[in-house]
């Protein structure tokens, strides 16, 4: 897996709102995969699990 991403909505828990960003895809411990990003708006770090594949 060669620096896979993600783009889609992500939800912001500072902003408190779903806001469209891009992300890098990681593999956890537990083998679950997750897209993380940061928010364009306020610079917070975002997290979004995705489907298995």
């Amino acid at each position: 897996m060669a620096d896979e991403t993600w783009s889609g909505e992500f939800y912001c828990v500072k902003c408190k709102e779903k806001r469209e960003a891009e992300g890098k895809v990681v593999t956890t411990e537990n083998g679950r995969r997750m897209a993380k990003g940061v928010c364009p708006v306020c610079g917070t770090n975002l997290n979004r699990i995705l489907a298995k594949a």
